[in-house]
């Protein structure tokens, strides 16, 4: 991520219609889980913790994020974040209910090593929700301003997934509309060149018509197998877990 973006991901994250779209679909899902009272989450890439008080409903949560820049020295979830790869040397000395990777994935060289140790990384009967950006045909000079690696469909992160011995319960694309428009994204950029700048909210009627209609859309198409759209979200967990339910 470059440093103009990284400075206002903050401002993006609580104020953008993406952000808050993306959120209000992860914590519908989310509240369908069974998780305990009190359940311990790890947040994986969490930045400076901006999910947490969304999290914390839920139970303990701290977080784990590779770049020390983004998290900030005496922020108010400092305490729970440990500054570190998330790899085998990620040894927290306990296990999780929850592990969160909110478009994590797709920055990763070797993600099923990642996904391998956050299924290691679960209590019995705990989960793995994960988003990522979908389709390769919709990658566009956002995807390199963010320094993704990849873009994925059901069936490629379904490999991964189990490539690092787990099962995918549940998954959905969402951000439907988006789909032509990224698609229309990608034709001009084929044709005029690309100009990767970081996203800016929109005005605030535009912000907010556009957060309506993915919300809208979440709570309608995204519930049914719709096999398209510009994200993925999915629920993993061990394949020993699964072959035993």
């Amino acid at each position: 991520m470059q440093t103009e973006y990284a400075a206002e991901y903050a401002t993006l994250f609580h104020g953008h219609w993406w952000w808050r779209a993306r959120e209000s679909f992860i914590l519908d899902v989310l509240s369908s889980l069974s998780l305990p009272r009190g359940a311990r989450i790890l947040d994986v890439g969490c930045g400076d913790g901006l999910f947490f008080n969304r999290l914390s409903v839920y139970g303990e949560v701290e977080g784990v994020e590779v770049d020390g820049a983004s998290v900030t020295p005496n922020g108010p979830w400092a305490d729970r974040i440990r500054v570190q790869p998330f790899d085998e040397s990620f040894d927290p000395g306990t296990s999780y209910s929850l592990v969160v990777m909110l478009d994590v994935l797709e920055h990763l060289g070797d993600p099923v090593a990642a996904l391998h140790r956050a299924l290691h990384l679960l209590e019995p009967g705990g989960s793995l929700l994960l988003t990522v950006p979908s389709f390769r045909a919709l990658w566009t000079s956002h995807d390199d301003l963010n320094q993704h690696v990849t873009r994925y469909t059901r069936r490629g992160l379904d490999a991964q997934v189990r490539a690092a011995s787990g099962e995918i319960v549940l998954s959905r694309y969402f951000f439907h509309w988006m789909f032509p428009a990224k698609l229309a994204a990608r034709a001009q950029e084929s044709v005029r060149g690309a100009d990767p700048k970081p996203p800016r909210i929109p005005p605030r009627a535009v912000n907010e018509t556009l957060r309506r209609i993915s919300i809208a859309e979440q709570k309608t198409l995204s519930r049914l197998p719709v096999p398209f759209g510009s994200s993925l979200l999915a629920v993993v967990i061990p394949a020993d877990a699964a072959q035993s339910c």
